[in-house]
């Protein structure tokens, strides 16, 4: 059996598709594009047929839904079974997921299974005579390399914000397939007891496009409501260095870094950080940096598009200031 078609796993939550998943869209339309192949998704959940439009109206020419009770709930051994049974039974060329929890999971796996050639965390795509090349960075993102492989599917997790999602076209129609789940692909060693939601209504991180991040140069965490402020001023998220979560000035779904949550925003402010390696790996990618050290000479600093050398608790409240005089509609 030939393997054909650039395929992705499609992430859900809360009723609709996750970001993530129209980024891999825009990936996976310009990489079946040149190859002259269709974009297929595969749609995994409970009662989330009527997801197919929107997947469509984002790029994909074809929808294979998998529906059953028990993926209702992302648990791996369920998502790995279905997969990889779809896609045994309809080899794909190339095959891109989420650099996400669920990608991260189960990716390794599934290549196993499948038989295919992974590469993990990839910032570009391109294809050179049929063959992808897969730009991901390497040794804490000091560096950055390409690579390739001759196994199928040729594999990749993609980071979050790495691509600009397509347009949407409302209307645009595809073919649906549903896939017959069996009981036995879904048999699985764990149970989700309960789901805890945030108390607070925050804009996620992975999701934000102004993102205010905080080092240990912000004194201590009675000191983090400048972050705060500046966050809210700006309609943005706040982070947190790895620092300063250690330290336990702040939670660790708030750590931006290796170890923590890779970010792409438009704009990224770093309030007292000093920009170890750990640190610039999670955020580099970002398309406009702006740094606040008293260091000229530290890390974060020269990766910055605009440096001010300053003490944080000086230069946050100005500005604060000037960000609402900016919306007041005041001449800067």
């Amino acid at each position: 059996m030939s393997h054909t078609g650039v395929w992705i796993v499609a992430e859900t939550g809360d009723n609709d598709l996750k970001p993530t998943t129209l980024e891999l869209l825009a990936a996976g339309r310009s990489l079946a594009d040149t190859l002259g192949q269709p974009l297929v998704a595969i749609l995994l959940g409970h009662e989330v047929t009527p997801l197919a439009s929107k997947l469509f109206a984002y790029g994909a020419d074809k929808v294979v839904v998998a529906e059953h009770a028990a993926l209702q709930q992302v648990r791996s051994e369920p998502y790995l079974e279905t997969i990889a049974a779809i896609l045994q039974q309809n080899p794909a060329e190339i095959l891109l997921l989420g650099h996400t929890a669920l990608g991260k999971d189960i990716a390794g796996r599934l290549a196993v299974r499948l038989g295919g050639g992974l590469t993990t965390d990839c910032t570009q795509l391109s294809l050179d005579g049929g063959e992808l090349q897969k730009v991901h960075p390497v040794f804490g993102g000091s560096l950055m390399t390409c690579t390739a492989s001759s196994a199928r599917p040729q594999m990749a997790t993609v980071r979050p914000k790495a691509f600009a999602r397509l347009a949407e076209q409302p209307g645009r129609a595809g073919e649906v397939v549903n896939f017959p789940v069996t009981d036995a692909m879904v048999q699985s060693r764990t149970a989700v007891l309960d789901v805890v939601r945030e108390a607070a209504k925050k804009i996620a991180l992975t999701d934000a496009e102004i993102i205010v991040s905080g080092g240990r140069g912000m004194g201590g965490p009675e000191n983090w409501h400048l972050i705060e402020n500046l966050a809210n001023a700006l309609g943005a998220a706040h982070g947190a260095s790895r620092a300063v979560v250690d330290a336990g000035w702040r939670p660790h779904s708030e750590q931006v870094g290796q170890t923590g949550k890779t970010v792409s925003p438009k704009v990224y402010v770093a309030c007292g950080i000093s920009g170890a390696i750990q640190h610039l790996v999670g955020m580099r990618s970002s398309k406009y940096i702006i740094a606040i050290n008293t260091d000229p000479e530290a890390p974060i600093m020269k990766v910055a598009n605009v440096a001010i050398v300053g003490d944080v608790m000086q230069v946050i409240p100005q500005l604060i200031e000037e960000v609402k005089k900016v919306k007041a509609g005041a001449p800067v």
